[in-house]
């Protein structure tokens, strides 16, 4: 696939905030690399005719709503099961040992971890609590809380621009949304005025190819990719070779999901490092893993593995929207202090956003 004719102008995105410079068209020599490079890398089709694949929804005109309402409203679940449970405890004018064991139970089944339940729980039996609280005093407390646990992961994902390619790793379990989030990031970075390849590493599904060919259509963003059952850390090697070729500023590699405890498939991402780091010793310069809300605990395993396995940097949290689970994300930051990148409540590109920790607070505790 040839590289785009021009690369896109235009102020940063949201989601990588900050103004930057436009980047100026390429010149015809630089088009010429670009077509050399992947001319290199084998990009055939399938042999099989590949599964129907649902196109990447159409890019949505400017949402009425705020980004904070679409949080909010993505939130909903989580929000109102939290404050439907402290509503039922706080019936009573005065604080009871027995109802702080209850809020404590209730915060731990929201997912939002034992020590932050501990905290909440610690803090509302001090002071003016101990004399009367109410249901609004209690949920005051749990945004603050769960802001402060949250405010020092909540980082951008900046683009190194001393790299070329910048190469960010995406990895995570199945479905849990790496290549919609591959594809979400490509139309940002673009819109950026930076030059984005993307690899199609996930080698065992055809419909994960055909997807990111189609987001790469969309953002104009050449994709290397190769046929099903290919080495996936060949194809890490060719697609960085390629970019660094190009001149591409980030380079995003898909990568198979994995259950993060199937040993081979946990050595061959760990082959996919190796080999990028023949080429480039620092690469991958971000490993990102993609984390769907709905998995609720499960999620603290994935980290702690891949984090383990692939040198995790940094998150991203997908479908918040379809999740009651959503306080995770606050047991995550506790336990491990990774950097969240973004958070994710729908399918459109602009569903993609920085994490703000005031936000997500004041969606899930105040509702």
């Amino acid at each position: 696939m040839s590289a785009p004719e021009e690369k896109k102008r235009g102020l940063l995105g949201r989601l990588f905030g900050g103004a930057r410079e436009s980047v100026p068209d390429p010149a015809p020599s630089d088009d010429t690399a670009i077509a050399e490079a992947l001319d290199r890398v084998e990009t055939t089709e399938p042999a099989a005719a590949p599964p129907k694949v649902e196109a990447p929804p159409p890019e949505a005109p400017a949402a009425k709503e705020g980004w904070f309402a679409r949080l909010k409203s993505g939130l909903t679940k989580t929000s109102s099961k939290l404050s439907e449970g402290i509503t039922g405890l706080f019936t009573k004018s005065r604080l009871d040992i027995d109802t702080l064991d209850d809020l404590e139970d209730l915060l731990i089944q929201a997912d939002l971890g034992v020590e932050t339940a501990t905290r909440i729980t610690t803090t509302l039996s001090q002071g003016r609590y101990a004399k009367g609280i109410s249901p609004e005093d209690v949920r005051t407390v749990l945004a603050d809380e769960v802001e402060r646990v949250l405010t020092p992961v909540a980082k951008p994902l900046v683009i190194d621009a001393t790299r070329k390619p910048h190469v960010v790793l995406v990895v995570g379990v199945n479905g849990a949304g790496k290549t919609t989030t591959i594809g979400k990031l490509a139309q940002q970075f673009g819109r950026s005025g930076k030059f984005v390849m993307m690899a199609a590493g996930d080698t065992f599904r055809a419909a994960a190819i055909d997807q990111l060919k189609i987001w790469g259509e969309r953002t104009g963003a050449p994709v290397v990719a190769r046929n099903v059952g290919a080495d996936s850390a060949g194809l890490a090697f060719d697609a960085l070779n390629a970019a660094r070729e190009a001149g591409s500023d980030v380079l995003l590699i898909d990568t198979a999901g994995r259950l993060q405890n199937k040993q081979a498939l946990m050595d061959e991402l760990e082959k996919v490092v190796r080999v990028l780091r023949k080429i480039d010793p620092s690469a991958p310069h971000t490993v990102l893993l993609v984390l769907d809300a709905t998995t609720g605990q499960n999620a603290l395993s994935q980290v702690e593995v891949f984090q383990d396995r692939a040198g995790v940097t940094g998150l991203v949290m997908t479908k918040l929207d379809g999740s009651a689970r959503g306080g995770i994300l606050v047991a995550i930051s506790a336990r491990f202090g990774l950097p969240i990148h973004a958070i994710g409540v729908g399918e459109a590109a602009e569903d993609l956003q920085p994490f703000d920790p005031k936000e997500f607070a004041r969606a899930i505790a105040l509702g």
